[in-house]
């Protein structure tokens, strides 16, 4: 499912992504049963995190090879704007290949596929911290891209597209006007919760984000 958000002002002082994982983080730690994650097939367990920990990806050059990289920021439900911006800066701005946060990242890369998949799987496999390893909600991002929607499949229960800002017409009181506007795109694991709760999380995101009230 998708919404359209009426795009804020920030004056380029906090990204897009930087105001999607703030507000996402408030909602799910009102909806404790969409920030959780599910293990096993023939007998599913599901486990309800205390913290809402977003992962958020970035396109990047390592060992000669564009790949996508995720980072997990933690505890999101309690940091600021500008907490959450000096994070997301520093995975943006520092080199891949040298960071000590991407260690594990290039220690896969280097070994053969079917084993570095095999060690990833384990790695993210237990549920007690799974949470802390690959974030409870994913945030990704193709606003720099001439992509208006798209649905990505993160590997949690829940996972937000950002694309692009564009002006378009809408009506507004009876009005026709044009606003910058944005496709928000919500996917999420039915096994974990139903439509009906999925529906009550996006909705109360596009209002949170389009009424943002926070520490700006």
């Amino acid at each position: 499912m998708s919404a359209v958000v009426r795009h804020r002002d920030t004056r380029h002082k906090y990204s897009v992504v930087t105001y999607v994982l703030h507000t996402a983080a408030r909602v799910l730690a009102a909806h404790p049963e969409a920030n959780s994650a599910i293990r096993g097939r023939r007998f599913p367990r599901v486990a309800r995190y205390p913290s809402a920990n977003g992962k958020f990806t970035l396109d990047r050059t390592m060992n000669g090879r564009r790949i996508v990289l995720s980072t997990v920021l933690p505890d999101l439900q309690k940091a600021s704007l500008a907490d959450i911006q000096r994070q997301v800066d520093h995975f943006r701005d520092s080199d891949p290949e040298t960071m000590p946060e991407f260690a594990s990242a290039r220690l896969l890369q280097r070994l053969p596929w079917p084993l570095g998949g095999l060690m990833f799987r384990l790695g993210v496999r237990p549920l007690a911290r799974r949470g802390a390893t690959f974030g409870t909600f994913a945030v990704t991002s193709l606003g720099h891209r001439p992509v208006d929607a798209f649905y990505s499949v993160g590997g949690t229960t829940i996972t937000l597209g950002v694309g692009r800002i564009t002006e378009r017409p809408v009506v507004r009181e009876a009005a026709l006007e044009i606003a910058p506007l944005m496709h928000l795109s919500f996917t999420f694991d039915h096994r974990v919760i139903d439509g009906a709760e999925a529906a009550d999380v996006l909705a109360e995101l596009k209002h949170a984000l389009e009424n943002f009230e926070g520490d700006e």
